[in-house]
């Protein structure tokens, strides 16, 4: 198992601009597997239910740089967790959750780095903000000062083609210009979190600097 993750690892990684960051999203990844992917020289994890990462990160702090991405839907009363326990939140999907985030963040005295979910396109499977409500709610997320924001995640909705779903990372793009050429103190748009196993390559191509992977790095899991 080891020899063959390292494998995949090595070859999507040689595959990847120096620019795009390699997450590996481990959800009902074993840490013994995990520990394989670490020794392959993967230092960024992604979960995305705060309970199974919180085993996890138990059970490996003995791997002190290891980066911990939070990638799922967060809800508020699991938001001091989350602060805690993760470097990087890529899934902050409304204004009431990034100013709840904000106010924990200060209770802590942690900087989390953040990511903004948007909805390119209506997709009532997702969060998230449509590109109208991100834009009318800038200002008061620049006033969410404990928060680093860096930049926009999204995910397209199911069943899309090629040709859709790069429209989908293009757009997504073009937003986080839009809102870097405002030239907000607090909002920077350095980051696209985009892309997964199947459509990471579309992302890649659309600007993508960071892309969540598991599927091709350790196989299917179940749900």
């Amino acid at each position: 198992m080891s020899s063959s993750i390292k494998e995949r690892i090595t070859t999507i990684r040689s595959s990847l601009p120096d620019s795009v960051r390699l997450i590996a999203v481990t959800k009902q990844v074993s840490c013994e597997v995990m520990r394989s992917a670490y020794a392959a020289g993967l230092r960024d994890f992604a979960e995305s239910r705060i309970q199974e990462a919180t085993s996890k990160q138990v059970e490996l702090q003995d791997l002190t740089d290891i980066t911990w991405h939070f990638i799922g839907h967060l809800q508020s009363n699991k938001a001091k967790k989350a602060l805690s326990q993760f470097s990087w939140i890529h899934s902050v999907d409304n204004l009431q959750l990034a100013q709840r985030l904000n106010q924990l963040a200060q209770e802590l005295k942690v900087s989390p780095q953040v990511c903004l979910q948007v909805k390119i396109l209506v997709d009532p499977n997702k969060s998230g903000w449509s590109a109208t409500q991100l834009l009318a709610d800038l200002p008061a997320l620049n006033q969410c000062e404990n928060l680093k924001i860096q930049g926009l995640m999204t995910i397209p909705p199911a069943g899309l083609d090629d040709a859709e779903i790069a429209r989908v990372f293009n757009r997504t793009r073009e937003l986080a210009q839009e809102i870097q050429r405002q030239n907000w103190s607090n909002i920077k748009m350095q980051h696209l979190s985009m892309g997964m196993s199947g459509d990471y390559k579309l992302a890649v191509q659309a600007g993508a600097t960071m892309v969540r992977l598991g599927t091709i790095l350790f196989g299917d899991r179940s749900v």
